[in-house]
């Protein structure tokens, strides 16, 4: 990681999440999707970001590896890998909500992510950081929430259904409990929420690399803590925001 130019790498993906916009957000409420074989939506505004993105990192980067959704895997296994989701909330950008976001992150060459981009077109909103870098919005440093209390918090979670894949349903039970503002803010929408502090903490199940990988930079980055569960069924599962909350969630698992 001591060789990695992180402002050069910060400049390409801002780049690349520029040219993303302008394939998404005129296409938005414009546009029709597929179903994929997994069952998840696709549009032609995702395969048409994901292009961009990759032309752009691999113009900036061409020894670099690249993993997308979309388009899958390219480039050397013993290099740095970027990992890009072109539109993170394809339900919501297909049927019209501008709750959706696009993502880039870096791995380096042991897996590990160390850059994060978490850009949201309809809010004019983008999150930027790489370890020990911090984390920005904007250009301006942001703060996780350091907030003790669940029943006082605001807490956010990805789908229910995707508890039932987890098998913690249980858990979900005992949030919508003991949290007394919980609230469905899902996708990397809800992660960026996290980071801006508004949002104290996240339990968000199931997901892929390319949804994961930069919030479990940003987090740590914006002063919060950001606790990656086993995996399982091959999936994710990320509980972070505040730190003292993240304790409290993550435990829930255990009970």
């Amino acid at each position: 990681m001591g060789n990695l130019d992180f402002a050069a790498i910060a400049r390409a993906a801002e780049s690349a999440a520029d040219l993303a916009r302008r394939e998404t957000l005129p296409r938005f409420r414009r546009v029709g999707f597929e179903t994929k074989g997994d069952g998840s939506p696709v549009t032609e505004a995702d395969r048409s970001a994901e292009r961009v993105i990759r032309q752009q990192l691999k113009n900036a980067f061409p020894d670099f590896a690249i993993l997308g959704e979309e388009y899958g895997r390219e480039g050397p296994a013993d290099r740095p890998c970027w990992v890009v989701d072109p539109i993170d909330g394809t339900i919501a950008y297909s049927r019209g909500i501008p709750l959706f976001s696009s993502l880039i992150a870096l791995l380096d060459e042991r897996g590990d992510a160390v850059f994060g981009l978490i850009d949201c077109p309809t809010l004019g909103e983008r999150y930027v950081g790489w370890k020990g870098g911090g984390c920005l919005r904007n250009g301006e440093p942001t703060r996780v929430s350091q907030e003790q209390d669940l029943a006082t918090a605001i807490v956010s979670h990805g789908d229910p259904f995707c508890f039932d894949f987890w098998e913690a349903r249980q858990v979900f039970a005992r949030m919508g409990r003991d949290c007394g503002l919980l609230r469905g803010y899902t996708d990397a929408f809800g992660h960026a929420q996290v980071l801006g502090g508004g949002v104290a903490a996240m339990v968000d199940l199931g997901l892929n690399p390319w949804d994961a990988a930069a919030t479990q930079v940003l987090v740590p980055e914006a002063g919060g803590r950001c606790v990656t569960l086993p995996e399982h069924k091959g999936k994710l599962g990320l509980v972070f925001g505040s730190p003292a909350l993240v304790d409290q969630l993550v435990a829930w698992f255990d009970d």
